[in-house]
């Protein structure tokens, strides 16, 4: 493995550290926000592939150990692609942003019904939108603290230096 390499799996791997610890603890009913932060930030350092891998590892070490449901897969996923897409695309924090907001609140919440009821086994109290308002709460939060964070880590210079290696 190369210096550059194991630079990049120690990178991603606190990402996927800090979404672990950080989701359950900063959490409203129904909403995680502090997903879409990590995901927006991920996005800008490390990009659409990374930033992907990085939300696919954590919801599926928070579905095995923290018991969450399948929504933690389709809620990050979608939006940590987006965000990465919309930075690469559009080169400023905000498109980030916007790609994780398009992501996790609206597609990752139109595909979580089918999800939910594929995992329930009942669709008799769900409806196709049910998860959209927390979805677009969390992901808008999220996204403008996110927008903070990297303001922030601008700053003081650590982003560039982290993109250098991606």
């Amino acid at each position: 493995m190369t210096q550059s390499s194991v630079k990049k799996l120690a990178i991603l791997a606190m990402m996927i550290a800090l979404d672990v610890v950080l989701s359950p603890l900063f959490r409203i009913e129904g909403m995680a926000p502090m997903s879409s932060v990590v995901n927006v930030v991920a996005a800008v350092m490390m990009g659409p592939l990374y930033a992907t891998i990085m939300a696919v590892g954590c919801a599926l070490i928070r579905m095995t150990l923290l018991g969450i449901p399948p929504l933690a897969l389709t809620g990050a996923v979608f939006g940590a692609l987006l965000a990465g897409l919309g930075y690469r695309l559009g080169k400023h924090n905000w498109w980030a942003a916007a790609g994780e907001i398009l992501g996790t609140g609206l597609i990752g919440s139109l595909l979580s019904y089918p999800v939910m009821v594929w995992f329930t086994g009942s669709a008799q109290s769900l409806y196709w939108f049910v998860y959209t308002p927390r979805f677009f709460g969390g992901s808008i939060s999220g996204s403008l603290i996110g927008l903070f964070v990297l303001y922030e880590l601008d700053h003081i210079g650590i982003t560039k230096r982290i993109q250098k290696i991606f």
